[in-house]
């Protein structure tokens, strides 16, 4: 049976990031909607399929919007509104609580904070990885055999208790820590998002 964790709750960057988005995009929507030629035919086709990239947009952000996770086994669901994504937890090396991950990372592809920091980053601390996040501040990274995942439960330190009992030979901090202690991650309320 799957044990589940909430998304960590939307911090005031993301709130404010997601509220201006999609006030902006439903604008230049609306705008390029009223743009449109009247008469029929290629100009009045091509203007509507210009408009409806906007509100495109803010569809696919929101489906794509990260809402919680669930560990079953060896498997780790992103939990999505309609849909989950399936990461294998199989060859799991290390994981640990960071609530500086994201800090000075670049977006390769994906979503900077329309309801959620998704999608493939990169930073000078991680290298190339998979960012399904709301919180950045309670980020918690999971080093596997083929990427480096980095989740943001409301619960981080529940979530790296459960990692370690289900792969209790993982490593539980960053490469050339000495413990198996990680520091409480408590939350912010104000993280910032990435590049």
């Amino acid at each position: 049976m799957p044990l589940h964790f909430h998304a960590a709750p939307w911090p005031a960057g993301l709130k404010l990031i997601s509220a201006l988005g999609t006030i902006i995009i439903t604008g230049a929507g609306y705008a390029a909607y009223r743009a449109i030629p009247t008469p029929s035919g290629f100009t009045h086709y091509f203007g509507l399929g210009i408009a409806l990239v906007f509100p495109a947009i803010l569809v696919l952000s929101l489906l794509f919007a990260v809402t919680g996770y669930a560990v079953d086994g060896s498997d780790l669901y992103i939990q999505r509104p309609f849909w989950h994504t399936r990461i294998p937890l199989d060859g799991l090396s290390r994981f640990w609580l960071e609530p500086t991950a994201c800090k000075g990372s670049l977006r390769i592809f994906g979503n900077g904070g329309l309801y959620s920091f998704t999608g493939l980053y990169w930073s000078r601390k991680l290298g190339r990885f998979r960012l399904f996040a709301t919180d950045l501040a309670q980020s918690v990274v999971l080093v596997l055999p083929a990427c480096v995942v980095v989740v943001t439960p409301a619960t981080p330190r529940a979530f790296v208790d459960h990692l370690h009992h289900l792969f209790p030979l993982s490593d539980v901090g960053p490469e050339g820590s000495s413990g198996r202690e990680v520091e409480q991650v408590k939350p912010s309320g104000n993280s910032r998002p990435p590049l």
